[in-house]
């Protein structure tokens, strides 16, 4: 038999990636640093302070206008003979009021405008915090996936060299050695796409921490805690409570019921105020005082389109936020169905079911070499051990998922 296959077969076990020794870390952790140093924090932080610069800028009063002019008196009679000149001046000030309310009401427009970039602060901090969550998971599966590919091709390709060094006689021996090859090359398949998704989820965390894409990563491996779903009619509860999505849809409801008062209000007009002083001299000494009170008079324009349109959009939040409502509903049933589901299948499972497939996949290895076990039971049990640890963090990564969309639905601070 030609030594280019097990050549083949040593290449693709020494190609593998040299991981440099990392210290793991939790999931935790990771929730902490991300929130401390995730730049796009600071940009709804930024917005907070640009709605409150709104609400400043809402409850300024107008500034005065002061005019003063210069200018010289001449006097003629009728017959347009010079009489006398002589020089003038003239001051006056000017003060425009709004109509009461309307300062009180841009405010309330205003802080409603805070009140959803809290939210939307919030709201981020949470989906960021299970985004997180959810990779570092999928991180963990990653790695106990690559783990047991790795083992069990290790396995093969250990076969493979032992059966190669021999010199096989008849055609079951050369026929084992083929098929042994034959799943070392397949399972280093596996092992490689496990390997690239765990580098997938590393540079996606490693993202999201502000580091490198290839800077060294690795979790500590977490019990999966099993956790009962709750009653669908609590989900909904909190989810009517807390839900960031319907929030903003009740903040938008309320701020344009200001929209609406606030065209109304507009209805009327601002106030002007305007005082002023003239003087002039020439044969005399003339001083003029007064003040004059001056705004437009409603007969024409009502400010009915303002109105209309202010009122249509109330109706359109309003609109939305009933569709809101059984969206959210919706989605609440769909992933505590889920939740549950997965669940269930979890709890059917024995505590160490994986940990039994993996002694049984390591008895199976020793046996076949002392020739107590056929080839077929071998590569069946090896097989079975892969699939059932795929099907075990497949089931756990569906629950995760289902349980962080639960929790951003119903606004909970996301759990481990």
């Amino acid at each position: 038999m030609k030594p280019s296959f097990l050549i083949t077969c040593l290449f693709l076990g020494s190609s593998l990636p040299a991981v440099m020794a990392v210290e793991p870390v939790s999931v935790n952790s990771l929730v902490l640093k991300t929130l401390a140093t995730h730049p796009e924090l600071q940009y709804y932080e930024a917005q907070i302070d640009v709605a409150r610069g709104g609400k400043t800028k809402a409850g300024e009063i107008k500034n005065p206008e002061l005019m003063v002019g210069k200018g010289n008196w001449r006097l003629r009679d009728l017959s347009n003979n010079y009489v006398t000149d002589g020089p003038t001046w003239q001051a006056q000030l000017t003060q425009t009021f709004e109509w009461p309310g309307r300062i009180s009401l841009r405010k309330a427009i205003a802080q409603k405008d805070i009140e959803l970039a809290q939210l939307g602060l919030a709201q981020f901090r949470a989906a960021l915090t299970g985004r997180v969550r959810s990779i570092a998971w999928r991180m963990i599966a990653a790695q106990e996936q690559t783990r047991a590919a790795e083992e069990v091709t290790k396995r093969f390709q250990s076969l493979a060299a032992v059966l190669l060094q021999r010199d096989p006689a008849g055609a079951a021996p050369r026929l084992e050695a083929r098929i042994i090859q034959a799943n070392a090359l397949t399972l280093g398949a596996e092992a490689t796409q496990a390997r690239n998704d765990l580098a997938a989820a590393r540079f996606e965390l490693n993202q999201l921490l502000g580091e490198r894409a290839e800077h060294p990563l690795e979790l500590k491996s977490e019990h999966f805690v099993v956790l009962p779903p709750p009653p669908v009619d609590v989900l909904l509860s909190r989810a009517r409570e807390k839900n960031f999505a319907l929030r903003a849809r009740f903040l938008d409801v309320e701020q344009q019921g200001f929209q609406v008062a606030l065209a109304k209000n507009e209805r009327w007009p601002s106030i002007t105020v305007q005082s002023y002083v003239q003087k002039q001299t020439t044969l005399t000494r003339e001083t003029q005082v007064g003040f004059t009170l001056s705004f437009p008079l409603p007969l024409w324009n009502h400010n009915k389109g303002a109105i209309d349109a202010a009122q249509a959009k109330q109706l359109q939040a309003e609109l939305m936020l009933t569709a809101q409502m059984r969206q959210l509903e919706r989605d609440v049933a769909a992933q505590a169905s889920h939740y549950r589901i997965y669940m269930e299948q979890l709890t059917q499972l024995p505590p160490d079911t994986l940990e039994s497939f993996r002694k049984a996949a390591a008895e199976a290895d020793d046996h076949y070499r002392m020739g107590a076990l056929p080839l077929a039971t071998y590569t069946e049990l090896q097989r079975q051990y892969l699939s059932s640890v795929k099907a075990v963090l497949t089931a756990q990564m569906g629950a995760v998922d289902a349980r962080q969309q639960l929790e951003q639905l119903t606004g909970s601070v996301p759990e481990q």
